[in-house]
């Protein structure tokens, strides 16, 4: 067992020397050293003291978190049939001991810390990790009647199962793709950057032509530039109907597991007795109440609508009269999207692409944190998984170090689709010496063709920086108590705001200055091609919008007013649809058997959080529009009121602390050009 690497993690983990039969004995070990830490922080004659009962828990349970984690990363990024095996043998063992913790006696150790004299003394950092801890208590049951525990313990471990199995099903469905067109003339109008990578994927798979995949970025390509119909129609179909039972005759369909799910929460509610399952994940967060929720995304579509109506009419009429489609079609719309923002603006994504080389968007982002929040970050070594993995080092003005990070920004056939940031480790003392945090940033992006760098598009660009202000937030936190650390226990509907507060400034032109140069020339982004730019930025963000409000609402209605025994969750959507949504959709569309959001994300009945926490972050950055987007001074208090503190206070405190003021709405719809 000591060669087992999953129990020897001191530093950085040795990701290549972890293998499939690690993962099941691994956890089985550190299950066992952590339950031995419970069993005295439980025992009676144990004091109900910080030092006594939590420190020593948090010892453990942090080196089983860590190796946990590490599989599940692997899981997200290097999917194969011998480590899924593994990983699935490994979760209910894992799920058991984490749900039979949170419904352990320990609960009655932290009320008694909460009522001693101890409490008083101990900093505010810590009481309010206890507070939250004993609402954590209740969520899992811990003080329900012994039968009802119980039945929530097997629904949590169902749960995690059912998860599980809709990640498989969707990744699965997504690899089984692959359209081979032997004719380039099928492929006109797609850039050859793009075609040059359909090439290379067959080439891979062992045929002649041009292999498209679902991958995002191929699949993007086509319904953006492919100026065959067919084409395009037969990706679109093949996309929304992923994972469900027209697809691959059902072979990966979610169907059964969706409703299976939304049935388990909702029994899970009732438990707990609440009302539904949006309270439940509501009881947590920042909003009051499922009514809440739906009136503010109900209140941003009725600002959004008109707009957004007047730009689906404005593209199809453009999609008949210029480009001659006479009844456009979902799958049209992208095409004649692109189109039309040629014709407005006359620049395409394709020109700008040219520009943002991927060294050249590092160097430009890592100069501007560098700026704002006086660190350095510099290109480092570890053991990765993959070889197009990057690691860095973040240093202090002193040449300390503060954080290290890992980038693995390509898509590739065993790896899990959309981006993320996930911790590895959290800044705490728990061991003596500090320990500094260490994060992961994935993304999807296409892969570099021949001996080009890669090539990110501006909407590539900003989701880079949207996961780096993630990974911010969780390795600049001053925080040392793992609990409070970064974006540990930070309210989910909040947690988004850092992240999106970094995309505003991939739209300043001192900026964009920095992150590009000519992947030929060198040359930099033109003003004139940003003028085009920033004229284009809000070009359908009407549609952009209520788009994400669809998603937002049919999440919360889904989880408080479905009746999973007899509703049907597709007839669900289309009343959303009616409601909010300005793009009709054919009825084989089988969106939500995708939606990982909220089936395997950690979103459900919280969808409507990038939406909540974009009024923050609109709202923090027009203090730098104000200032000087620049000014460091704005940086530090960035940096010392939110990013630093993690979740030690509320997240709307640590608002108010930077900003002045509770937030306005008026940021979100200047920044979106919506005329509200």
């Amino acid at each position: 067992m000591s060669d087992n690497p999953l129990l020897t993690i001191t530093d950085l983990i040795d990701f290549p020397s972890i293998k499939p039969e690690h993962v099941v004995p691994g956890m089985k070990a550190l299950i066992e050293d952590a339950q031995e830490a419970l069993k005295t922080s439980n025992a009676k004659e144990t004091p109900a003291t910080w030092d006594a009962v939590i420190t020593p828990l948090e010892q453990r349970t942090l080196k089983l978190s860590r190796a946990w984690g590490a599989v599940s990363h692997l899981m997200s990024v290097c999917d194969e049939p011998k480590l899924r095996e593994a990983y699935n043998e490994a979760l209910p063992i894992v799920t058991q001991f984490w749900i039979g913790l949170s419904q352990s006696e320990l609960s009655e150790k932290y009320k008694a810390i909460k009522e001693s004299n101890e409490f008083k003394t101990l900093s505010a950092t810590r009481q309010r990790i206890i507070n939250e801890e004993l609402k954590d208590f209740m969520l899992a049951g811990a003080f329900l009647p012994a039968k009802r525990k119980e039945q929530l313990k097997t629904i949590k471990e169902t749960l995690a199962k059912e998860s599980q199995k809709f990640s498989e099903n969707l990744l699965d469905a997504t690899n089984a793709y692959g359209l081979l067109v032997e004719d380039k003339s099928d492929l006109a109008g797609i850039p050859d950057d793009d075609i040059a990578s359909f090439k290379e994927a067959a080439q891979a798979a062992g045929q002649e032509g041009y292999r498209i995949t679902l991958q995002v970025p191929h699949y993007l390509a086509v319904m953006q530039y492919a100026q065959n119909r067919a084409l395009r129609e037969t990706l679109y179909k093949a996309y929304v109907t992923r994972a469900s039972e027209l697809d691959f005759d059902g072979r990966f369909n979610n169907n059964d597991v969706m409703r299976h799910i939304v049935q388990l929460r909702e029994t899970e509610a009732k438990l707990l007795d609440f009302k539904n399952y949006g309270e439940v994940s509501l009881a947590t967060k920042m909003a009051n109440s499922p009514q809440e929720v739906i009136a503010f995304l109900r209140d941003l579509a009725k600002r959004s609508l008109p707009q957004a109506k007047n730009d689906m009419k404005e593209v199809k009429q453009f999609a008949r009269d210029t480009l001659q489609i006479d009844d456009p079609q979902s799958w049209d719309l992208p095409f004649a999207s692109e189109k039309l923002r040629q014709a407005r603006y006359s620049y395409s994504d394709q020109e700008v692409k040219q520009y943002f080389t991927l060294p050249n968007v590092f160097n430009g982002l890592f100069g501007l944190v560098q700026t704002l929040f006086s660190i350095r970050i510099v290109p480092d070594t570890a053991p990765v998984w993959h070889p197009d993995v990057k690691f860095f080092r973040i240093e202090n003005d002193k040449g300390e170090k503060v954080a290290q990070f890992y980038m693995d920004l390509y898509a590739r056939p065993n790896k899990r689709g959309g981006a993320w940031m996930d911790n590895d480790r959290t800044r705490n003392r728990l061991y003596g010496p500090l320990q500094t945090p260490v994060a992961y940033l994935v993304c999807n992006f296409a892969k570099p063709v021949g001996d080009k760098p890669a090539l990110l598009t501006h909407d590539d660009v900003l989701t880079l920086f949207h996961e780096f202000g993630h990974g911010l937030h969780h390795m600049l936190s001053r925080i040392e108590e793992p609990a409070a650390s970064g974006i540990n226990g930070v309210e989910w509907d909040a947690v988004e705001c850092p992240s999106q507060f970094m995309e505003n400034f991939a739209w300043d032109w001192t900026v964009l200055q920095n992150l590009t140069g000519h992947v030929k020339t060198g040359e930099k982004l033109p003003r004139a091609l940003f003028d085009k730019m920033l004229a284009a930025k809000n070009f359908q963000s009407a549609m952009a919008m209520v788009r994400q409000l669809e998603f937002g609402l049919f999440d919360m209605l889904l989880h408080t007013e479905f009746d999973p025994e007899k509703d049907s969750i597709l007839e669900l959507l289309a009343e959303v649809r009616k409601e909010v949504a300005v793009t009709e959709q054919p009825a084989y569309n089988r969106f939500p058997n995708s939606f990982s959001h909220i089936f395997a994300g950690g979103y459900a009945a919280g969808y409507y959080s990038y939406k909540w926490a974009e009024v923050m972050s609109s709202d923090a950055f027009s203090l730098f529009e104000e200032t000087g987007i620049l000014n460091p001074e704005t940086g530090k208090k960035w940096l010392d009121e939110v990013l630093a503190v993690g979740s030690s206070r509320p997240a709307i405190d640590s608002f108010i602390a930077f900003r002045g003021r509770a937030p306005k709405i008026d940021a979100l719809l200047r920044h979106s050009g919506i005329k509200g």
